[in-house]
């Protein structure tokens, strides 16, 4: 408990000094950066920037999407939504015959996928 009081006390100085100092430094930094950032040059490449990310954002979120189906797809093992419904009745019954020995239901299995046409 002394701890965190004495740490409280050291944090509750170290701020009375630092805003006395830092805030000429602090308002040294604003001017500059507001300077900079309202400079006609920056701007005119802020706009440059502004135009590239409209034309692009339909164009990264399709790869997004796209990337995020095929993420989805590898871990659960499936291929799309319409295989998703048949995927899951296969691993059920996958499951229910490898208790019974048979290897039909196994969708890694390529001999077992021809055995159960």
């Amino acid at each position: 408990m002394r701890g965190k009081i004495l740490f409280l006390t050291g944090l509750g100085v170290g701020y009375v000094f630092g805003t006395k100092a830092g805030r000429e430094k602090y308002e040294q930094i604003s001017r500059t950066a507001a300077k900079f950032w309202n400079d006609p040059r920056v701007q005119e490449r802020v706009d440059q920037v502004e135009g590239f990310v409209k034309d692009k954002a339909p164009e990264v979120a399709e790869f997004m999407s796209d990337n995020a189906k095929k993420a989805a797809s590898t871990v659960t093992g499936r291929k799309s939504s319409s295989a998703s419904k048949s995927g899951s009745t296969t691993a059920k019954s996958g499951s229910s015959t490898t208790k019974s020995g048979s290897s039909t239901g196994s969708t890694s299995s390529s001999s077992g996928s021809s055995s159960s046409s």
